[in-house]
């Protein structure tokens, strides 16, 4: 992921419009010095912008907007990028080190962010991305990561319905298949039987809703779902069958995965499709393959 700005929903107290460690706001530049500048906020006073963020000077009275976060000796600090992941969101950041506190990913900014021991599960190892949710602790007021994404999932009713195509990120999985986390909120599953390529933890992909189930998790597929993805693997198959000269050598009896290979899809979906075209007569079936009906 690139170090773009995201739409961000800043935290706020319950009576104060304030701002807090791991929000985006707008704050004026209440004094410039030869090391920064100082921005002035009525919560956390005043707060430091270092001038290597900066590509011209400055004027006091400035609004600038900026991301807070805390420095190494835990100081509120302002920057103008943003992370990777910002707080209330999941992400995949690479593990930059490992230490006795615990490991540090690089998000982006100045200071790597923790992942503190009690947050992690195995071992993260240097240089591989682990997948987390980025979220700031109310005891140290510091922003840290946790490995442990099931227990940020699913607070909220999913707003997709079948067939919907969602962002998927891979967090897991089970003997019933791939734990994915669904648009950055919801909890998700690739059945195992139904998934014909590799797949790897921490892999961001396109995935399609099948069934949001009355646990509010999502069941998910790699490819479209319902009548529209038939008719889309009906033209497929078509404009194949032209390139081949009428002819392919794939059938119901065509292992899954090649299935998979070849189309993107099930052998489940395959058959489906291959049927449909049978009975519109725009294809026969041959020993070992389809053939085109010509008009």
């Amino acid at each position: 992921m690139s170090n773009k700005r995201l739409a961000f929903s800043r935290r706020r107290s319950q009576s104060l419009d304030v701002a807090r460690i791991g929000d985006i706001v707008t704050l004026p530049i209440a004094r410039i010095s030869n090391i920064g500048v100082f921005l002035e906020d009525e919560d956390l006073g005043e707060v430091f912008l270092p001038k290597n963020e900066f590509q011209s000077r400055p004027n006091e009275g400035d609004e600038l907007e900026v991301f807070l976060y805390r420095d190494s000796e835990d100081r509120p600090i302002a920057t103008l990028n943003r992370p990777r992941v910002l707080p209330g969101q999941f992400g995949v950041l690479k593990v930059i080190s490992s230490t006795g506190i615990g490991a540090f990913l690089d998000w982006g900014l100045r200071k790597d962010l923790l992942l503190p021991f009690r947050e992690q599960k195995g071992k993260p190892e240097k240089g591989k991305p682990i997948v987390v949710y980025v979220y700031v602790d109310e005891t140290s007021d510091r922003i840290v990561a946790s490995q442990r994404i099931g227990k940020y999932l699913g607070e909220t009713l999913p707003d997709v319905g079948e067939g919907d195509e969602v962002d998927l990120i891979l967090f897991g999985k089970t003997e019933m298949g791939y734990k994915a986390i669904v648009n950055g909120a919801h909890s998700g599953l690739l059945f195992a039987n139904e998934v014909f390529k590799k797949l790897y933890y921490a892999d961001e992909i396109k995935g399609y809703v099948k069934e949001v189930r009355p646990d509010r998790k999502i069941d998910l597929s790699l490819y479209p779902v319902g009548q529209r993805g038939v008719d889309d693997l009906e033209q497929q198959i078509e404009d194949e069958l032209e390139k081949r000269g009428g002819f392919w050598g794939i059938d119901d009896k065509t292992p899954a995965d090649e299935i998979y290979r070849e189309l993107g899809v099930s052998k489940k979906v395959f058959k489906k499709t291959t049927g449909a075209m049978f009975r519109k007569r725009r294809l026969i079936f041959e020993d070992g393959g389809i053939r085109r009906v010509q008009d």
